[in-house]
């Protein structure tokens, strides 16, 4: 079983997971995410946000895909995540995605809300881009406490490999910072 790191590093070498890292499903998830972080920028300079997921089943087909929205939306639960999650569960016509086998691929590692999310939906696995270590420090925005959620995850049959192709993904969210776009959260 791979080590579950808490690293600070950008390297794409540098993949953490929850279970012992498959070659194949980690070359399907790189080319996954340099697709969404390069759609990252195309979505800042629409006023989107900086987060991006996509959701595929178990063959690599792809289902959906969708942008934070929470600015443009006026919803602070409109994170990629959840978004790409409602739209499988119309896709499906379901609220329980497990049967689908399904994955979900993000910009960035989901927060503390999108990680509950993604646990009730029944999705099956997890593949990221930028930790929220970095997301925080780049951005400013809160990630939100998830203690251990890399072994609660596998508790639960949830798979997870972070850190991929994060340089790239450190790249698109200093882009959005540049652009002077909203940096939402709530005032403390």
């Amino acid at each position: 079983m791979s080590k579950f790191l808490n690293t600070n590093t950008v390297n794409s070498a540098d993949i953490i997971s929850n279970c012992d890292v498959n070659s194949d499903k980690l070359d399907f998830a790189k080319k996954v995410i340099i697709s969404l972080q390069n759609e990252v920028i195309k979505n800042i300079i629409s006023g989107s946000g900086p987060f991006i997921a996509a959701i595929y089943d178990d063959k690599g087909d792809f289902v959906c895909k969708c942008a934070n929205s929470v600015v443009n939306d006026r919803c602070s639960n409109c994170h990629a995540e959840v978004n790409a999650i409602k739209e499988a569960e119309k896709i499906f016509n379901t609220y329980d995605l497990s049967p689908f086998n399904l994955s979900i691929y993000v910009s960035a590692e989901p927060c503390m809300m999108c990680l509950g999310a993604i646990m009730w939906s029944g999705i099956k696995s997890v593949y990221y881009s930028v930790p929220s270590n970095l997301v925080e420090k780049i951005t400013g925005y809160d990630e939100g406490f998830k203690p251990n959620w890399f072994e609660e995850f596998l508790k639960r049959g949830i798979t997870v490999y972070g850190n991929i192709e994060s340089k790239l993904g450190c790249e698109a969210l200093e882009a959005y910072v540049k652009s002077g776009d909203v940096i939402y959260k709530p005032k403390r």
